[in-house]
């Protein structure tokens, strides 16, 4: 059979296989307790974690290709709502169990429960993870795989580990944000971690045998900071990003940001004399600072023989942005999708770290910054009849946009920001056109720049664009730089497109896409209990953004982000400013409070005298 002919075959092909998965197809089904429990994964540090069934790490979800996943979550936490978002499934259809708060559901509030059912018609790894405020860095994070006995390599490797990798704070993000989005840090320096975490611990041991190939699922569930991953004197072929598989692709270094996924075959040495390690370093260059106590490279060990030793990688490069990651937009699709063309909205976005008029440091797409609006926008979508096609009825800062069913979307996405930005697009996997820089060492050069590379369509050479451009869900914006995307609206819902660094997202980095939301009113059935959390909650789930049930077109009332700095302020002049104006009246207080106690004294002393006349000229008439 020749090539040409297989390729012409594999629709028809999948479809078999498809029907076949449909009649295996199961239930499975998850129990989930929320509540609060105590770890201490990097051995410096106990701290209250998120758990579930009273232990963490998280249970990893795990369903075959085609399974109906039913999730049971009860909000046992007492103090906090919470929410999951199951990173990466598209939801066809089932929009409404996507899980981020107040884009598809209310906050799920202490003592309620919420239950997410849909079917995986997909395959990869993903993860799952909290999507209410700053939830998940306190360890509401896990790997969910979808297996897949009909993969091109399914039989190409002996058996399969996952490695989540993350960032680690010592501190509850409940005492962290305060201290992040304020006067007192007007720059918008994030948080620096205290330890990073390979399946939320130390120093963990793969075991392997000899001269077998290992499937290794690799899953970044941190909040903030990219990182690199390599194996001493191994390489390896990458076969799967984000869940899309890919042609296999040779490697030996890959840059994994925060919610990326890869999977790639490893196959072992014939000797069992030593032990390699598994080397992750922490991306630097997106600290502010480095404490002197922050370990940023990572060992753990392909185990070869538990009694050989476990040597500490040998780190050769001086910083960490001079190693070469192999770059993402060369990969190809298994299934050769072609690259979308024409497409039929196209929507330019700058990203800009700006200080609103409390001097705080905020993001910005196009001069807007996220807000959350008073009613979740799917309900919005469901409760406002024809008027769900009006943008204006989802609010002026939510950055909603809508879109018509199956248009080809295009983003270009501009940085004017010198930090570089993971974003995520709910409820698809796009294609990656172009990028600027791409990966390697040259990725951050631009940084010192004196104004950004914006892209250029007219000067840009469209034939070379990728005849079958890779697909993922998370991609990374470089720093100064800019990227093109593309995808289908072939799936309505409302989905969130936001910086998956939650520092960012916090800050406002995020927007939403409304995708055909007459086609969600007729397929989508929210159920009754996601309704009641609602009222559990205290949060209306009927109107605009405003909450307006009466006129859909008048927003008074909505949330809308902080008012722009006075024109000549900066930052620093705020700071100036508010503890001028504290200094002032702090001493204006010491001088009144001084005044007024000598005044009362004065007082106390002519009452005193008054008393003492009135009581002698009382003598004076009884005698």
């Amino acid at each position: 059979m020749t090539m040409a002919l297989t390729r012409r075959l594999l629709p028809w092909l999948a479809s078999i296989v498809f029907l076949l998965t449909q009649c295996q197809a199961k239930t499975v089904t998850y129990d989930f307790n929320v509540t609060w429990v105590t770890a201490n994964p990097d051995g410096l540090y106990d701290r209250q974690v998120v758990g579930i069934n009273g232990q963490w790490p998280l249970p990893v979800i795990e369903v075959d290709k085609g399974d109906q996943l039913v999730v049971n979550m009860y909000n046992g936490l007492g103090d906090k709502s919470t929410s999951i978002h199951f990173h990466g499934m598209y939801q066809t259809n089932t929009t409404d169990m996507d899980g981020p708060s107040m884009v598809t559901q209310c906050p799920v509030p202490p003592g309620s429960s919420m239950t997410y059912n849909f079917t995986v018609n997909q395959n990869g790894t993903y993860w799952y993870h909290c999507h209410t405020d700053n939830c998940y860095p306190d360890g509401y994070r896990q790997a969910l795989i979808v297996h897949d006995n009909a993969s091109y390599f399914h039989d190409m490797y002996d058996d399969e580990f996952t490695l989540t990798m993350s960032d680690w704070y010592h501190e509850l993000t409940e005492k962290i944000a305060p201290t992040f989005i304020t006067v007192d840090n007007p720059t918008g320096g994030e948080p620096i971690p205290d330890s990073f975490l390979v399946n939320d611990t130390m120093n963990t041991n793969i075991p392997v045998e000899a001269g077998k190939t290992y499937l290794l699922r690799l899953i970044n569930i941190g909040a903030f900071v990219a990182q690199y991953f390599y194996i001493e004197d191994h390489t390896f072929r990458i076969v799967e990003i984000d869940g899309v598989y890919t042609e296999p692709a040779e490697a030996s270094i890959l840059y994994i940001a925060a919610a990326q996924r890869y999977s790639i075959l490893v196959t072992m040495k014939n000797s069992t004399d030593q032990n390699y390690p598994i080397v992750t370093i922490a991306d630097s260059v997106l600290l502010d600072t480095v404490p002197s106590d922050l370990q940023l490279n990572q060992t753990n060990w392909l185990q070869y023989s538990a009694s050989a030793a476990h040597p500490q990688a040998n780190i050769t490069v001086a910083v960490c942005s001079d190693l070469n990651p192999f770059d993402d937009l060369t990969l190809i699709p298994y299934d050769k999708t072609p690259l979308l063309t024409n497409p039929d909205h196209s929507l330019t976005l700058t990203v800009t770290m700006q200080n609103l008029d409390n001097g705080a440091d905020y993001a910005f797409l196009n001069d807007i910054s996220y807000t959350k609006p008073k009613v979740p926008a799917l309900y919005t979508v469901m409760s406002s009849g024809d008027l769900a096609t009006n943008p204006t009825v989802y609010g002026t800062n939510t950055h909603s946009v809508v879109l018509d069913e199956n248009q080809i979307v295009e983003i270009i996405l501009n940085n004017g920001d010198t930090g570089s930005h993971p974003f995520h697009l709910h409820g698809h996997a796009f294609q990656l056109v172009d990028r600027f820089p791409s990966y390697g060492p040259h990725f951050y050069d631009y940084v010192d720049a004196t104004d950004p590379v914006v892209y250029n369509a007219s000067a840009t050479n469209q034939s070379a664009f990728p005849e079958y451009p890779a697909r993922r869900d998370v991609f990374v914006l470089p720093p100064q730089g800019y990227f093109v995307i593309r995808f289908k609206a072939d799936n309505p819902g409302v989905w969130f497109f936001h910086c998956h660094i939650d520092w960012h997202l916090s800050q406002g980095l995020a927007m939403v896409f409304i995708e055909a939301p007459l086609a969600i009113q007729e397929r989508v059935a929210i159920p009754q209990q996601h309704y009641d959390v609602c009222e559990a909650a205290g949060v209306p789930y009927e109107g605009n953004a405003a909450a307006n049930t009466e006129d859909f077109l008048d927003l008074k009332g909505q949330n809308v982000q902080l008012g722009w700095l006075p024109a000549g302020f900066t930052a620093k002049g705020i700071v100036a400013m508010v503890f001028s104006v504290i200094s002032a009246f702090l001493g204006m207080g010491m001088i009144s409070l001084y005044g007024l106690s000598d005044i009362k004294t004065g007082a106390n002393r002519r009452t005193e005298g008054e008393g003492l006349q009135e009581q002698e000229q009382e003598q004076v008439r009884e005698e």
